[in-house]
């Protein structure tokens, strides 16, 4: 089958597109041929190999799985052993290793059934980066109507997806971007919007009752300047300049230690792949409740220039590879 391979650690000079063998089927598990996949923060992790504490589990020169990417939507080739709730000829959405590929093997658990009214491509950016947002604000900053929430990264993949479930759950949303990506900000329902380049310190931002961080990467001292008496602080994966070996875990780790002994709380987010909550997100989409914050869909062709845009964090939400002219572009 075609497929984007990873020949080492870096950036995207390390991808190319070749051809790897058909995943097997296993019991638990449901094959599905991949219509497009969306990069998002992990599939950087991945490529760079960062942070380095990460590589006895990925591979410690090159990864051990070759095939990047993690989200995905297609339609269901063949069902495992034990396999229920789905069957041949689904349209489905979900999370595996090896995502970027004409087909991919992915744990039944994992995936949800595509509504109708949302497309391959949408349904594609939802389900690792809005079921992190889902679980960040449902689980663990557990934000309530009228309070006041703090978005940094709103104008990412994840945290588009965060300024939409804070509206949805009653809060008064501000989100901090570029100025560049304010009016998309604004457009999922953020009622104000901070230019982090044209107002930097977080102790002129305002005072929250949540502040849930995806990109600014300081202290956590200095992010609790925004903060209420009472608030929560909650940090949001790794993509923070922390040193090599950790990266921006540190700040996660400092979190949890720190917690006990301050009068805010803070907490981090861990994203669990949950076929249970992509189906949450994916009825949003249907609804109405949310919109899809892709911005750009991008052909297989160009699968390395759109990786490259988001590793520089110029995407504005999320951007979708269709990689329904995979095999011809393998040969």
């Amino acid at each position: 089958m075609g497929a984007l391979l990873q020949r080492g650690y870096g950036g995207v000079e390390t991808l190319a597109v070749g051809r790897a063998p058909v995943p097997a089927l296993r019991p638990g598990h449901v094959l599905v041929r991949v219509a497009a996949a969306s990069p998002d923060s992990g599939t950087i992790h991945l490529m760079t190999g960062r942070p380095t504490i990460v590589r006895p589990f990925l591979g410690l020169r090159t990864p051990r799985q070759p095939i990047p990417g993690l989200a995905f939507a297609g339609v269901v080739e063949a069902v495992g052993e034990g396999v229920e709730g789905f069957a041949v000829g689904d349209a489905v959405a979900g999370s595996a290793p090896g995502a970027f590929a004409e087909r991919v093997v992915a744990r039944a658990t994992k995936l949800a059934r595509i509504p109708e009214g949302v497309t391959m491509t949408d349904a594609a950016a939802q389900p690792i980066s809005a079921v992190t947002a889902l679980q960040a604000v449902r689980d663990v900053a557990r934000v309530e109507a009228g309070q006041r929430v703090l978005v940094i990264g709103a104008g990412g993949g994840v945290g588009s997806a965060l300024v939409q479930l804070a509206v949805l759950a009653g809060a008064r949303v501000t989100g901090v971007a570029s100025a560049a990506k304010a009016a998309f900000v604004r457009s999922l329902g953020a009622e104000r919007t901070i230019d982090y380049r044209a107002t930097p310190e977080p102790a002129d931002w305002g005072r929250f009752d949540v502040v849930i961080d995806t990109a600014d990467g300081r202290g956590l001292s200095v992010l609790r300047q925004a903060l209420a008496p009472r608030g929560a602080l909650v940090i949001v994966g790794a993509d923070h300049a922390g040193g090599p070996v950790l990266d921006g875990l540190d700040r996660q780790f400092r979190a949890a230690l720190l917690n006990p002994f301050v009068r805010h709380r803070l907490a981090m987010v861990m994203q669990r792949e949950s076929g249970a909550d992509l189906a949450v997100v994916l009825e949003h989409l249907a609804s109405g409740r949310m919109r899809s914050a892709v911005s750009e869909v991008a052909p297989v062709a160009d699968a390395l220039a759109a990786i490259a845009r988001l590793q520089r964090r110029e995407v504005a939400g999320k951007v979708v590879v269709d990689l329904t002219g995979l095999a011809a572009l393998a040969g």
